[in-house]
């Protein structure tokens, strides 16, 4: 999860310029930090944003470790100043980032005639507003470079519905209505806009949902009623990110990659 500005803890390596520059939001734990460390393995320089510095910086540094390009810095998704602050804080360390993953996100569990709309603004403000914020800061490079890659992590749930989660859920399937938009009409410059919508993968998050009794009977009912019997990986999100943001994915654009093992299809 990434929001709060400040500061900025870094990590950074000393390697020969990387072809490619990702930005990673949210990326110092769960998921967004397997896709931090497969695209720094798959070559690319990675910033690290995370509203969590100390998150951020230990996902850098571990990346600058194994010999890849990579930056930690604090950046809240919902203050636009920070963002271009860290944007150009990117540029000139690694230059121009052409790959963007939108992961950052916070979710909620409430009845719906409890859902205040400060809760309602929070979330959508975060997990909606929050990516096009990165999208506008980041979306010219892009355009000076004609080409980009943006990867949208949504929600299984946008497709699905979820009890006790209608603010959580409008946000994601905002998201990907915002993927299939910007998709076509960034098209034409070069830019690809993709979104994977997770389902039932095992993170922080999640096992933090189970704590606080949000999954019904548990983790393991929910394992027994997917398709192939096992949880998600961060790392399978991180395979399917890879994917789509390389040179072979050009083709592929304004679509929705479901990888949730069967549940949802």
């Amino acid at each position: 999860m990434s929001e709060s500005g400040g500061p900025a803890p870094q990590a950074e390596a000393a390697v020969a310029s990387p072809e490619r520059v990702a930005i990673v939001t949210g990326g110092g734990s769960g998921i967004g930090l397997a896709i931090s460390e497969r695209l720094a393995a798959d070559g690319l320089a990675v910033a690290v944003f995370d509203r969590d510095g100390e998150a951020a910086e230990a996902a850098a540094a571990k990346i600058v470790a194994s010999g890849r390009a990579a930056a930690g810095l604090v950046v809240d998704v919902t203050d636009r100043r920070r963002i271009g602050e860290a944007v150009a804080d990117v540029s000139g360390r690694f230059g121009p980032p052409t790959v963007l993953v939108n992961n950052a996100g916070i979710e909620g569990f409430d009845p719906f005639l409890e859902i205040t709309p400060e809760k309602w603004g929070r979330i959508l403000e975060v997990n909606l507003t929050g990516a096009f914020n990165c999208c506008q800061a980041v979306v010219p490079s892009m355009m000076a470079t004609a080409w980009g890659r943006i990867v949208n992590i949504s929600s299984s749930s946008a497709q699905s519905g979820q009890p006790l989660m209608t603010h959580y859920v409008a946000s994601k399937a905002g998201l990907i209505g915002f993927t299939k938009a910007l998709a076509l009409e960034l098209g034409p410059s070069g830019v690809t806009v993709n979104t994977i919508p997770p389902g039932f993968i095992e993170t922080p998050m999640l096992k933090a949902a189970e704590r606080q009794g949000q999954l019904g009977p548990g983790i393991d009912y929910h394992i027994r009623r997917t398709p192939v019997r096992r949880a998600g990986r961060p790392e399978d999100i991180a395979a399917t990110c890879s994917f789509l943001v390389s040179e072979e994915a050009g083709y592929i654009t304004g679509q929705v990659f479901g990888v949730n093992g069967g549940r949802n299809t």
